[in-house]
């Protein structure tokens, strides 16, 4: 995780903006956001998975997932979070796209985002000629245990006897996005961070081993409304960083505290409405992903036009590939059966500051300030910082 490793690899180093030649692919069975659940179980002393990611080896594994902290914002503001600052650790990636559904299936499963299948906030359901917005789930004919088909490493842990929790907002208990990637955990309600610090202390202390993960939402929350380099931005920052250091000293002897993110977030200051930009709409029958990781589905016939259309306006502020050429460069990881074809054939990855935005699709959109999906690092690299009690 060093930056001398990154430049070895040809990456860049955290807090370097990637080259516009191509992209630094996440570094799946390295470093990356899916190798931490499965360390976490080889921890525990769970059989049959790597500790890839060398966690040491205790009876009590905690995960504080903060949505929305970037190891970038992080680092840039040590007066903010003085505690994140000081732990052990440093960055991993956190897969394609940069978005909480793809990172969630990650943390769930052990495997990126190209196997789990929930690869970015809105995809195609094949053969049905409509997007689905992962989010929101609003499709009672998708049903999230088939859509994510992969088991989950709760329930592996917890068929290995381990006692498995999962601490978050009691909104989320019985969204789909919850079925798909909390299920085989005890899901347990908690509406502040008091009671995420209480919870998950019960949690932890139960049985001879336990496994828990906490799940924060608020930093990712303000960002999006006010952007990443707002007051309102650093004063969550603030209370990020008690909840960490409160989590941390509520830890029962023989613990380990893992604290990670989904991804990190950006404040774009040029936008490209693909609704209204001679080019962009020609061709297209789709149009999903987010702004900083657009999928394009091209009419029948029409891929090669779109492609050509999109490489020609975006130019040098984007990766523009085919999907085929994204999945042959590692941007998903391993594919499972039929999940490419959830993504758009042509695949639109602002490097620049940069937003891709649909007015007349979209419009909610437009209200966003911080925005995040890219495989630039600011978005692309998160926190792997720990804290152990013997």
């Amino acid at each position: 995780m060093s930056g001398a490793a990154a430049e070895d690899r040809g990456e860049a180093r955290p807090g370097e903006r990637a080259p516009a030649a191509g992209p630094p692919v996440p570094r799946y069975g390295d470093a990356a956001l899916a190798d931490l659940p499965t360390s976490a179980l080889a921890a525990l002393g769970v059989p049959g998975v790597a500790n890839v990611l060398g966690l040491p080896a205790v009876p009590r594994v905690c995960v504080l997932l903060v949505d929305g902290l970037g190891w970038e914002q992080l680092k840039a503001h040590p007066a903010e979070a003085p505690f994140l600052n000081a732990m052990d650790g440093g960055p991993i990636t956190a897969g394609f796209p940069a978005t909480t559904v793809s990172s969630l299936g990650s943390l769930a499963t052990g495997a990126p985002p190209g196997e789990h299948g929930l690869l970015g906030v809105q995809v195609a359901v094949p053969g049905t000629g409509r997007l689905l917005n992962l989010l929101r789930w609003q499709d009672d004919a998708v049903d999230p245990e088939e859509f994510q088909p992969v088991p989950t490493v709760y329930g592996r842990a917890a068929a290995a006897g381990v006692e498995v929790a999962y601490v978050s907002n009691p909104l989320y208990r019985k969204s789909s996005l919850s079925r798909a990637t909390a299920r085989g955990a005890d899901y347990v309600g908690a509406a502040g961070l008091g009671q995420l610090v209480g919870r998950a202390e019960l949690a932890l202390r139960r049985g001879d081993r336990s496994y828990v993960t906490v799940y924060h939402a608020d930093l990712d929350a303000t960002g999006h409304r006010f952007g990443v380099g707002s007051a309102d931005w650093r004063y969550q920052l603030r209370f990020v960083d008690l909840l960490a250091q409160q989590i941390a000293a509520v830890l029962p002897p023989g613990s380990s505290l893992h604290v990670t993110a989904d991804h990190g977030m950006v404040d774009p200051a040029e936008r490209i409405d693909a609704d209204t930009v001679p080019g962009l709409a020609d061709g297209v029958a789709l149009l999903g992903g987010d702004a900083r990781a657009r999928y394009v589905y091209s009419e029948p016939g029409a891929h090669d036009d779109v492609l050509a259309a999109w490489t020609a306006v975006l130019g040098d502020r984007a990766w523009v590939v085919s999907r085929e050429a994204a999945a042959e460069n590692g941007w998903f990881g391993r594919i499972g059966p039929g999940m490419l074809e959830r993504v758009g054939d042509v695949i639109a990855v602002p490097h620049a500051d940069l937003a891709i935005t649909a007015s007349e699709r979209e419009p909610w959109l437009d209200r966003m300030v911080g925005m995040h999906g890219s495989l630039v690092p600011a978005e692309q690299l998160v926190p792997l910082l720990t804290a152990s009690r013997p």
